[in-house]
């Protein structure tokens, strides 16, 4: 035991510990909770383990808001000023025939082998304020040391649950950390397991892998195992895209596009999936240039598939597939300079939306940036280029949907127009106000369609 590191906890769990204790168990905070806290973080949320069987755990916290959310494996939530709580009794697991659940649990009064139990080392740490630290696998040194490691044999671990595999992968992105060499070369044999896991728990770590501050080494170190979630990224890998206006192969320029968008769920996967669709696009000229036309379709379709197989919500989903068909959008005149003319970012506008339009903007600029060919600091001056146009357009409190018209379809079927005629002149009408050949009044706007 180390007893002396000290955790700030909030007065609730302070409380839930001193029940338990004054009732004669042992408690601790366990897990997630002790990691940020030794890292300097403020944990999400706090999670107490204890000697205390979960009818006993019931007597202890009798006149407080409890939950029996997993009473059969031994956890009880307990709600304080409606922030839940939950405490589990120390317990080993049974066999994992389901690779993902135990098959069955048996409560202890160890801590230690409660905490054996656990993925890896710096999650399977526990703190009491009288006792100190326990810590028998040596998190606390593969913390300082900046290292996933598992706990104990690292093959099991992930034949129990192969979701710890992308939990690896998401610690070491989120925490900027080593994976340990034994625990690396497990969890890559492991990677097809991890078609086992449901969409929605690959999900959730894939994301906040992708949102970490050392996703672009992850992704450059562990390309395959993505690839067990998205097949379309393995023909990415070192794929030669035989292109003079790109210097890195197709993997590392997907990479380098991602670490070029700030860390949004959105944004980051748009630009992982924004070129999958090239390998099934690529021609080749007689010079033996390789082009991708149409790649943005292949690349959309790609990302539809993804966002199935991740159970991606439908908004979610929808901006994903309309960031990636439109990535590659035209945002410059012909002659090659940067296009803020108000009828171009009004009708872009019309068509993406404000939200999406700047979101295509960051993306644009990454994407560029990541062909090798230009700088970041010139693709930085054209972004903040286009977006104080923007700004100072929208300030404007422009036209730029049919509910901004100054007209609407009652005002046409009174000036006499019928049917399918309505909309058909509502859209004539909105394009008019965004290409400046009419003003958005009324009165010119009703003049202007007897005009044409």
């Amino acid at each position: 035991m180390n007893c002396e590191l000290f955790l700030q906890l909030p007065a609730p769990v302070t409380v839930l510990l001193r029940r338990l204790n004054e009732s004669g168990f042992s408690a601790y905070v366990v897990g997630g909770c002790v990691r940020d806290s030794m890292l300097g973080l403020e944990p999400h949320d706090w999670d107490i383990c204890t000697s205390a069987l979960p009818e006993q755990m019931q007597e202890v916290f009798h006149d407080l808001h409890t939950v029996e959310t997993g009473l059969k494996h031994g956890t009880l939530t307990v709600v304080v000023d409606h922030v839940p709580y939950e405490v589990t009794t120390y317990r080993i697991d049974g066999d994992y025939t389901d690779h993902r659940h135990p098959d069955s649990v048996h409560f202890v009064d160890n801590l230690t082998e409660d905490l054996a139990r656990r993925d890896f080392t710096v999650n399977a740490m526990a703190w009491n304020p009288e006792t100190g630290l326990a810590d028998p696998f040596d998190g606390q040194t593969d913390l300082a040391a900046g290292l996933i490691r598992c706990v104990g044999e690292a093959e099991k671990r992930f034949d129990e649950d192969a979701l710890r595999i992308l939990r690896a992968l998401r610690f070491a992105s989120v925490y900027d950390f080593a994976i340990e060499p034994s625990t690396s070369a497990a969890l890559r044999k492991m990677a097809p397991d991890l078609s086992r896991v449901a969409g929605e728990r690959i999900r959730e770590e894939l994301l906040k892998l992708l949102c970490g501050k050392a996703a672009g080494r992850i992704l450059r170190e562990y390309p395959e195992v993505l690839a067990e979630i998205i097949p379309e990224i393995r023909p990415m890998i070192g794929y030669d895209q035989q292109n003079h206006h790109h210097s890195y192969d197709l993997w590392e320029h997907t990479v380098r596009g991602v670490e070029g968008v700030p860390p949004d769920p959105v944004l980051r996967l748009t630009m992982l999936l924004h070129d999958t669709g090239k390998p099934a696009a690529r021609t080749t000229d007689e010079k033996g240039e390789g082009h991708y036309f149409g790649h943005p379709k292949i690349s959309e379709q790609i990302a539809r598939k993804a966002a199935d197989t991740l159970r991606l919500d439908n908004a979610f989903r929808d901006r994903l597939c309309n960031l990636v068909l439109h990535h590659d959008i035209p945002l410059r005149t012909q002659s090659g300079e940067i296009n803020t003319d108000r009828s171009f970012l009004l009708r872009r506008l019309n068509k993406f939306g404000e939200e999406d339009l700047r979101a295509i903007f960051l993306i644009h600029c990454s994407d560029r940036t990541a062909t090798g060919y230009t700088t970041r600091e010139r693709e930085d001056l054209r972004l903040k280029e286009r977006m104080a146009a923007l700004d100072a357009l929208l300030a404007e409190q422009p036209c730029f949907t049919l509910k901004d018209l100054a007209v609407n379809g009652r005002d046409l079927l009174a000036a006499g127009l019928k049917g399918k005629a309505v909309g058909e002149a509502l859209q004539t009408l909105l394009e008019a106000v965004m290409d400046g050949k009419v003003s958005n009044k009324k009165e010119k706007l009703l003049n202007y369609l007897n005009q044409i």
